[in-house]
């Protein structure tokens, strides 16, 4: 199982202003640090709550159809199912039907309609089902204020700390507010 973004995020749920002005930063000479830190501490909390914060369009890839008819979708909450293609063994594709399968965007989930069926055709060997989808809360103003909260946090630690390790002083990991913060809503399959 693999999945990838296909369309980023137009923009970061946390604004290099309120970066900056968390931060305490005037002028605009570490702009292009700021707001590399936003993204990667955006990139980094994506991954440790495997939830999507602002749309974004994924694309997930297997192999083959589950038997159970239930596919758990990466990184909900889920805005859309876009397509489900399918790539047969002679390297043409198909479309499965929409109204074959339904989604429960909250969890993720997507599972085979009533008295429905994956398509009975001999898939690619590898990687012959690609479910693309759109994931997220919407844009920022739609992802959780503890989570913003924790962006914020895990930029001001970077910028501070700008080294792995600084000499003569006490190692230090992710703040543990912003862990605190993360945990809440993560995802544990």
């Amino acid at each position: 199982m693999l999945v990838r973004v296909v369309v980023p995020p137009e923009e970061e749920p946390v604004s290099l202003e309120e970066a900056k002005a968390h931060l305490r930063v005037d002028g605009y000479h570490e702009d292009a640090l700021i707001a590399a830190l936003i993204t990667a501490a955006r990139e980094y909390a994506e991954g440790f709550q495997q939830r999507a914060l602002v749309t974004q369009t994924l694309e997930l890839t297997l192999d083959c159809f589950p038997i159970s008819g239930e596919i758990e979708l990466p990184r909900p909450p889920i805005q859309a199912v876009e397509s489900i293609t399918c790539t047969l063994a002679d390297g043409s594709t198909i479309t499965v039907d929409p109204s074959s399968y339904v989604v429960d965007a909250p969890s993720g989930r997507l599972a085979l309609a009533y008295g429905a069926s994956w398509p009975a055709v001999t898939l690619a060997p590898v990687g012959g089902v690609k479910i693309r989808y759109r994931a997220g809360y919407g844009d920022a103003t739609k992802v959780p204020a503890k989570v913003k909260q924790a962006i914020l946090l895990i930029v001001g630690h970077w910028y501070a700390n700008r080294e792995d390790v600084v000499v003569a002083t006490v190692a230090n990991r992710l703040p543990m507010a912003a862990e605190a913060l993360l945990w809440q809503d993560r995802l544990l399959r």
